[in-house]
């Protein structure tokens, strides 16, 4: 990969790897960091990566740096105790995008990247396997779950618009 072809590809995937990580964490700072990281070690590698493969090896950088930071945290801050037992009653009409959100952070940290980067970034099966680790029939079982929990959620009485 090139320096034109490193840049190119910093203009064309920097606000998608963004929005897939700031999705997932809900920092912003973390995820300037983390995307930071993920550029800089492509560039490092640059020599290595190809270029039409370029946006899928910047994506499983980011994967591992954001998994690896939230395991990091996991282990320096002290675990919140949530309360599941807590429910909205009433909701404004037009809370559709915040109740999607909330759904979205009830699901673990696999099952929530699976469905950013399915429906929200478009990958195939083969590539999110790629990116995170997992083989594809993996990616399609987490991701059906996923989606189960999302659609109970979204379903429930109390959610329902």
């Amino acid at each position: 990969m090139t320096e034109k072809e490193y840049n190119d590809c910093v203009n064309l995937y920097a606000d998608n790897v963004f929005r897939f990580i700031i999705k997932n964490i809900r920092h912003e700072d973390d995820a300037r960091d983390i995307v930071q990281t993920a550029f800089e070690k492509m560039w490092r590698n640059r020599g290595s990566v190809e270029t039409d493969k370029s946006k899928s090896y910047l994506f499983t950088i980011a994967y591992n740096q954001m998994i690896d930071h939230i395991r990091k945290s996991q282990r320096v801050s002290l675990k919140e105790d949530f309360s599941s037992d807590v429910r909205v009653l009433e909701q404004p009409p037009h809370q559709m995008k915040k109740t999607l959100q909330e759904a979205l952070n009830r699901l673990n940290e696999t099952q929530r990247s699976l469905v950013m980067l399915k429906d929200y970034e478009g990958y195939s099966y083969e590539e999110i396997g790629k990116i995170t680790g997992l083989n594809e029939s993996q990616v399609k079982v987490y991701l059906h779950r996923a989606r189960v929990a999302l659609k109970n959620y979204l379903v429930s009485p109390e959610n329902v618009m």
